[in-house]
């Protein structure tokens, strides 16, 4: 079990690392919102951390 959550915590921080690189901190500010929202069980930060993130990647697509 802690070998299962080592990998999701590294998986984690690997996609965190590639929404700043590829979205700056505007997409950190955003992953961070979703993922507090979603371990709070707030809807309403959840759903503005994907809202930023989808209007982040309607941007540069």
């Amino acid at each position: 079990m802690p070998l299962v959550a080592l990998a999701v915590a590294a998986l984690a921080v690997g996609f965190e690392q590639i929404v700043q690189w590829k979205y700056g901190p505007m997409g950190l500010v955003a992953f961070a919102a979703l993922t507090v929202g979603l371990k709070a069980r707030s809807t309403t930060i959840s759903g503005i951390g994907a809202v930023i993130l989808v209007m982040l990647l309607a941007q540069s697509g």
